[in-house]
């Protein structure tokens, strides 16, 4: 399915629709472009992740620019998408290379809670940041294991 702006007043209707959204975000040149989807946020759009939680539309854009900033490459690989009522679920793997450091594969989910028209009110991510980033610095990665194993068994 195309979406044109018509269909944008919509919000998310299907699985595909938002596999084929998010999967363009990601060009071949590793810099994000967000633009095309940020129509589907509700201008009252709360994100929340391990780092950060942000209110507003104005905040996730702002959120969206700074990551795309810091990235000397971000691509993102859909897994999964499944949708059930007001509620869409993404499984994904993205890859950040940033400046000074080599390429860290970031493996998360998504949780997208729809309002009544179908956009997005709520999005929440959930990853292991501090595992998947250590696991890809040479002198951090048996280090860090070797704690995680010790405090969490």
């Amino acid at each position: 399915m195309e979406d044109s702006l018509e269909q944008i007043g919509n919000g998310l209707e299907s699985p595909e629709q938002v596999k084929n959204l998010w999967s363009k975000t990601y060009n071949t040149d590793g810099k994000p472009d967000w633009s095309h989807i940020f129509p589907y946020y509700d201008d009252a759009v709360v994100f929340h992740d391990s780092i950060q939680r942000v209110e507003g539309i104005d905040e996730f854009k702002a959120l969206c620019n700074r990551l795309t900033d810091r990235c000397k490459e971000l691509k993102m690989n859909i897994i999964t998408v499944v949708m059930a009522e007001k509620e869409v679920f993404l499984q994904w793997e993205m890859t950040m290379m940033f400046k000074k450091f080599p390429s860290s594969t970031l493996y998360g989910t998504t949780k997208l809670s729809l309002n009544g028209n179908g956009k997005i009110i709520h999005q929440r991510d959930y990853y292991d940041l501090w595992g998947d980033i250590f696991d890809n610095i040479p002198w951090m990665h048996h280090r860090y294991r070797r704690f995680m194993r010790k405090k969490f068994g």
